[in-house]
């Protein structure tokens, strides 16, 4: 009966557009589940009846078409909708989206499963897991050095909350900063006699010595003695007058008292000193003070010496009393146990273009002979050299890539540390311009022992553990999975999905690089469902299953119509 073809056209579309209304009505249903992705569907004509073939043109009359009558509609496919969803910011570590066509990898009852969803959470085992169903997410776990493996071998991510790193001894410090070229210096340049010489003493006063501290052009400390001694000649009588008479002798020791080697040529002759009467000033030339092998090289000035009635008053002034402050930069390090040492280092300017350094003695510790030494400077300000105490008190330098090395043996029980001090090179290290005096440490490569004390997740999938003492090691890495056709896997609910025949071939890589994938924590991807464009699917639904149900209507009623011809 040809009005019963008519009659199934209707009811397939009506079937269909209840598929339709059931694929809308689950995109709805799915409005806010994370990491949801839409389908839609298509609808093709279903087979055709033939009611007469087409004909070709001849001579003398043309061609005909072929003439077909439909025999309904079905759904030509379900597919789902791969488009990137929305960002929603939650702030906690292991939510994770994904930006990019990838999948998180899961170990389910041991089968291997995909999800976009990435609310997981760690469990009692530290297995960071989907809480939904306990899929364990899938990538790879560093090594004790905190390395990733290479490959795409791929295990259950756990991570240790019990963690602790161990305590690393600091065997490398880097300096850096400047010093300025135009602070005062420690070397003594000049020493200035000041006061009074008393003009009119009638009695002898035999050399009375005064010490003072001078430095030599390495900065080793020296004695300065000057004696002053009066000759009491004064005679009043004599037309012009004649003052006393005044000697200054000088003498440099070491420290500890003894003489200088080879011995100071004039120490034992001295120098008489001479006064302008209507001045009453010095008019004694000054001498240059040149020995101990040009280490001590100063200027011995009577300028401000003057001889008048007043009381006697000599002293002297060293280097127009400018103190030489050490600049200094302190660094923590650490031994083999983790306790932390300070060590400071200062530098003082001993002359133009060089600098000495030494590090001063902590409590905590004792350090070896050898911590100090030389930098001598560029007219750029650059490094030119560095030399070392060799332990005896003598400095050699120190030839790149050696690095100047302290010895610190802690009180704390732990090995002796033995540290490479790097003052860097060109402008990268130390320099010395007119820019103000700053110098401080730049890193150092030691830690005390620590435990996990947090952990963060980059855009390449890394689990970072920062850890109690700031450090920071990447613990694993979450794995993404690819396939040549998303729309071939299938869905086994809880947002999961798993290979199909035409899925192609998984590929498991590392976000970023080949997989195009980036991971955003604390962030979950929404779903990517449409309301407006469902609401107005659903409308389309409708007026197509209305029509439809007109058509099986009219074809009842016509029937009818032909049942009702035999009456």
């Amino acid at each position: 009966m040809a009005l019963l073809n008519s009659l199934f056209s209707g009811v397939s579309g009506l079937r269909n557009h209840q598929a339709m209304m059931d694929v809308i009505g689950n995109n709805i249903a799915n409005v806010n589940t994370i990491g949801y992705k839409g389908s839609r569907i298509t609808f093709s004509d279903t087979f055709n009846q033939m009611i007469k073939s087409g004909t070709n043109p001849e001579n003398g009359s043309g061609g005909t078409n072929s003439m077909q009558v439909g025999l309904g509609m079905k759904v030509n496919s379900i597919d789902r909708n791969w488009n990137q969803g929305t960002f929603e910011r939650t702030g906690i570590t292991t939510d994770l989206a994904l930006q990019g066509d990838g999948l998180f990898v899961l170990n389910n009852n041991g089968t291997q499963q995909y999800s976009r969803a990435g609310a997981f959470v760690f469990d009692a085992q530290g297995k960071l897991v989907n809480p939904q169903n306990g899929a364990i997410v899938q990538g790879k776990v560093a090594n004790g050095l905190g390395e990733i493996p290479p490959g795409n071998s791929i295990q259950d991510v756990i991570i240790d909350k019990n963690l602790r790193l161990p305590a690393i001894a600091t065997a490398n410090v880097t300096w850096g900063g400047n010093l300025e070229s135009g602070s005062a210096t420690k070397r003594t340049d000049v020493v200035e006699m000041t006061g009074n010489f008393t003009s009119n003493s009638t009695t002898a006063v035999p050399a009375v010595p005064e010490t003072f501290k001078i430095y030599g052009v390495d900065g080793t400390e020296y004695q300065l003695e000057l004696s002053y001694a009066n000759d009491g000649l004064f005679d009043d009588t004599a037309v012009p007058p004649v003052p006393a008479g005044y000697t200054v002798t000088y003498t440099i020791t070491e420290p500890d008292g003894t003489a200088l080697v080879p011995a100071v040529t004039n120490a034992a002759t001295p120098q008489a000193l001479s006064f302008d009467e209507a001045t009453t000033k010095s008019s004694t030339s000054s001498l240059l003070i040149d020995e101990d092998n040009n280490n001590i090289k100063f200027e011995l000035s009577f300028d401000l010496l003057r001889s008048t009635t007043a009381s006697q008053t000599p002293g002297a002034k060293i280097d127009k009393a400018e103190v030489a402050e050490p600049i200094s930069g302190t660094v923590t390090v650490y031994d083999s146990l983790g306790s932390a040492h300070s060590l400071t280092i200062e530098y003082t300017h001993l002359d133009s273009g060089t600098w000495a350094w030494e590090v001063q003695d902590p409590t905590s510790g004792t350090l070896a002979n050898g911590a100090n030494g030389v930098i001598g400077f560029n007219t750029d300000g650059t490094i030119q050299s560095i030399s070392q105490n060799d332990g005896s008190g003598s400095f050699s330098n120190v030839v790149e890539p050696d690095l100047p090395t302290i010895t610190f043996v802690p009180t704390s029980g732990a090995d002796p540390l033995v540290v490479d001090f790097s003052f860097g090179s060109g402008t990268n290290g130390i320099t010395q311009t007119s820019l103000s005096s700053q110098i401080q440490s730049l890193s150092q490569d030691g830690a005390a022992s620590a435990t996990l004390a947090n952990i963060n997740i980059d855009q390449l999938g890394n689990v970072v553990g920062i850890f109690s003492n700031g450090n920071s090691k990447t613990l694993a890495q979450i794995m993404v999975a690819t396939f040549p056709n998303l729309n071939g896997l299938t869905s086994i609910g809880d947002n999961m999905y798993q290979v199909a025949a035409n899925s192609g071939e998984v590929r498991i890589g590392e976000p970023g690089g080949d997989t195009a994938t980036f991971m955003q924590s604390g962030a979950l991807e929404q779903s990517n469902v449409d309301l407006s464009e469902e609401f107005t699917k659903m409308i389309i639904s409708q007026r197509g299953f209305q029509a439809n149900a007109r058509v099986v209507t009219t074809a009842d009623a016509l029937l009818q119509e032909i049942t009702n011809l035999i009456r």
